[in-house]
């Protein structure tokens, strides 16, 4: 299973990867779980203390990794491999927790502009690798957007999960992912929304996101933001968000295997 989760910031995608790579590994698999938005939090969600995260590098940061793979410093616009080997770098580099391996992109300093600088070639080869040839579950958690995706790394992604909540902006967001999405090619887009307080907040995002396929909604908890405040994992916090992603996760094998 490959499951790319996007939104904006706030909206909750990081509690639901980090949710979802609790849930995959509590079943006895593998997982990897990619923090591929600058603004990394995928380790405080996972429950990773403080002072360990701090010395995790993203890999977007380490110079001589992408100088040694792609024979070219980080920055250049010269002649650097386009290929580099990656299959390494999730044993090697990963953080492991509780049968979850954790790997922080980082941002490649150009990588808003598409440049092909040395550090961006590195981690969409990585990615691609995670998505397309790694036998692992794999969930990556990404800005409000796709570009860390490429047209052959996305059609490969089993679950495309776009995160909202309730609001026409946020609404809005998920057409235009929707629609940025199937256009590289994925097959399967989820909506998921979040911070639900009633039945009101439901309709209304049922009745705004269409026909896009809702697979699930998580409720307004204070237990989540008690874990934020702490630093801790959502997953050990609260045990009725755990219940509801179960849900969403159910809904999305179950069509993912009528295909």
């Amino acid at each position: 299973m490959k499951i790319a989760v996007t939104g904006k910031g706030g909206v909750g995608k990081t509690t639901l990867s980090s949710i979802l790579s609790y849930l995959f590994a509590a079943e006895g698999k593998k997982v990897i779980a990619v923090d591929a938005d600058p603004d990394a939090n995928l380790a405080s969600a996972l429950g990773i203390p403080v002072e360990a995260a701090k010395k995790i590098i993203p890999i977007a940061d380490m110079n001589e990794l992408i100088e040694e793979r792609t024979g070219a410093k980080p920055g250049s616009s010269g002649i650097f491999k386009l290929n580099p080997k990656v299959d390494d770098l999730p044993e090697g580099l990963g953080y492991r927790i509780h049968g979850i391996t954790l790997l922080i992109m980082g941002k490649a300093k150009a990588a808003s502009s598409g440049c092909y600088c040395p550090e961006n070639v590195l981690l969409r080869t990585l990615l691609k690798h995670l998505v397309v040839q790694r036998n692992e579950v794999v969930i990556v958690d990404m800005e409000a957007g796709i570009e860390h995706l490429t047209r052959g790394t996305a059609g490969s992604v089993d679950a495309f999960i776009v995160v909202i909540e309730p609001g026409q902006r946020s609404i809005q967001t998920a057409g235009v992912v929707r629609d940025m999405a199937k256009g590289l090619g994925v097959k399967n887009v989820f909506v998921v929304t979040n911070k639900i307080r009633g039945q009101e907040d439901l309709d209304f995002v049922k009745k705004g996101i269409g026909s896009m396929e809702l697979a699930g909604h998580i409720s307004f908890s204070h237990a989540i933001m008690e874990a934020d405040i702490k630093g801790d994992s959502p997953f050990k916090f609260s045990p009725q968000t755990v219940e509801e992603v179960k849900h969403i996760k159910a809904n999305i094998e179950k069509i993912l295997h009528a295909e």
